[in-house]
């Protein structure tokens, strides 16, 4: 299967640790590193580690779904276009036109988060053009995706190893800080007894977090999207969704904890007066352990983590437009592929929204990052919820036509009632960003003037809530239906739905290499979970 031209010009170049590294790491970037400080200074230490927890549940069961679907279905565009297959075309459009409005997001809210990384280097009052750092940025992602999929694949490689073996040099340096082994000083617990811990801001601050957690965990379900490239979907897509339980539980879980246990959540340094970010978080760690040298080194990891995530944004944005294109719902020239399989015009469109970045800038860094995360947060919920559900009609499809799950190359564990919990999680974050986007309007009366800081920072952060609880589903129900309207497309008969078109069959084993040994049962068991 090596090099095998599929699917429009798509080439399957990416191996199992390609597979297996970018699942593990290859989004981990500007949401856990930039956005986690905001998170505990606004919910508290407690409250910050309970939404890491509930988001990360919900999100272990949409990664579930997706590789039971991709495993057998790897179709260019993922779960953006199984609703065609299962359900309705007009539920696909939307879906694919809302998680290409994500990316296209997403690609300018990691490249502002550049220059705040940078500033930590620069003087107080320095003149530095900011800009120029996600300008390079940009350059580099150009010339990465150009190369193809295995340059990418091999750059998301290296930088996700290193990002791995920091996290865990963080863990192992907070588990020291935090009992006073390195930094002189044992803080234990004690910053989540300190006024407003452990939850700070009640009920209300701990919903407010949901969707900035979202943007942190969003691209996780990235491997569904690279298993068109995979060389082998059946092998590489299980082992890949199957990292997440790990990932989760020791990447975000455990850094947080200690992230929350060494810095309090009344910190300055972790927020302006206006709520918007200031320093990369984990850098403030080291700095707290009086360790410079370790400090900058953690900053530049952050840096490289950026880069590392604005790559993955960049090539899924890429994918979602050849999808778009190759199924008729974007003119064909976009979808237009070189002898690499690189979508190049679909290149060029994503690179004129990443310099986008370049103009956001001068509005400030961090009022726009602000402002991005909320959006991009809720495009990710809502793009969660339409997996499961997708995953749900798929399960409806296939008992219909008379197969068994048992007939399915891979089954998600869990099913269906890890399914029902994280439907009922999602639809209830989902709900509770609408109840707050309505309920946390400041009141100026409140305050002693609309000059206030204080009041111009909650009206910022009440508009910020608006857009991004309703703008995703505005979007949403106004493609699905005008499509719908202008197509006249129907709900397809579960009956009649087509499972098979695209399905990924393996090539047949070579008889001379003999029958393969089976796998140990404690090794099946550990696959589920590492």
């Amino acid at each position: 299967m090596d090099n095998v031209v599929e699917h429009g010009g798509l080439k399957r170049e990416l191996r199992l640790r390609h597979m297996v590294m970018i699942a593990i790491s290859g989004t981990i970037g500007t949401g856990l590193f930039m956005t986690s400080g905001k998170t505990v200074a606004t919910a508290g230490p407690l409250g910050a580690l309970m939404a890491y927890m509930i988001i990360g549940i919900w999100l272990v069961f949409v990664c579930q779904a997706i590789g039971e679907i991709a495993t057998m279905l790897p179709l260019p565009g993922a779960f953006t276009v199984w609703g065609a297959r299962v359900f309705d075309e007009a539920f696909s459009f939307q879906m694919t036109w809302v998680y290409f409005t994500n990316w296209a997001l997403t690609i300018p809210a990691e490249l502002s988060a550049s220059s705040l990384v940078v500033s930590y280097w620069l003087p107080e009052g320095s003149s530095f053009p900011v800009w120029i750092v996600p300008a390079l940025i940009i350059v580099a992602l150009v010339i990465i995706n150009l190369l193809g999929v295995k340059m990418y694949g091999e750059a998301e490689y290296w930088f996700s190893i290193l990002k791995v073996v920091t996290i865990i040099v963080f863990i192992i340096t907070g588990i020291l800080v935090d009992s006073g082994a390195v930094g002189g000083h044992r803080y234990g617990i004690e910053n989540w007894q300190i006024d407003g811990a452990p939850f700070k801001g009640g009920f209300k601050a701990f919903l407010s977090v949901l969707v900035s957690v979202g943007f942190a965990y969003g691209g996780t379900e990235l491997s569904g999207v690279t298993a068109a490239e995979s060389r082998n979907p059946h092998k590489h897509v299980p082992k890949a969704v199957n990292t997440v339980l790990v990932r989760i539980a020791f990447f975000y879980i455990l850094s947080i904890f200690f992230l929350a246990c060494i810095v309090p959540n009344n910190d300055p340094r972790l927020l302006n007066a206006d709520g918007t970010v200031i320093n990369a978080p984990f850098t403030i760690v080291f700095v707290q352990a009086g360790m410079k040298g370790g400090a900058d080194y953690m900053n530049a990891v952050i840096f490289t983590s950026v880069v590392s995530a604005s790559n993955s944004d960049f090539y899924v944005a890429t994918r979602m437009l050849l999808s778009l294109a190759h199924n008729g719902w974007a003119p064909k020239w976009v979808g237009k592929t070189n002898k690499r399989g690189v979508p190049v015009v679909a290149v060029a469109i994503t690179t004129a929204f990443s310099c986008i970045a370049l103009v956001m800038i001068y509005a400030g860094a961090s009022v726009v990052f602000n402002w991005l995360v909320s959006i991009i947060g809720s495009i990710i919920f809502l793009t969660w919820v339409c997996i499961l559900f997708l995953h749900f009609r798929f399960r409806q499809c296939w008992k219909a036509q008379g197969r068994t799950p048992e007939e399915l190359p891979y089954r998600s564990w869990g099913y269906p009632y890890g399914h029902y919990l994280a439907m009922i999680i999602g639809t209830c974050c989902v709900v509770a960003s609408w109840y707050l986007s309505i309920v946390t309007k400041p009141s100026l009366s409140d305050y002693t003037g609309s000059d206030d800081p204080k009041y111009v920072a909650a009206r910022n952060s009440w508009a910020q809530g608006m857009l991004g609880a309703w703008f995703p589903w505005f979007q949403a129900i106004s493609l699905y239906f005008g499509y719908k309207f202008i197509k006249g497309t129907k709900i397809i008969d579960p009956a009649l739905a087509d499972l098979d078109t695209g399905r990924w069959i393996p090539a047949p084993r070579d008889p001379a290499l003999g029958e393969e040994k089976p796998t140990p049962r404690w090794k099946e068991i550990l696959s589920n979970f590492i």
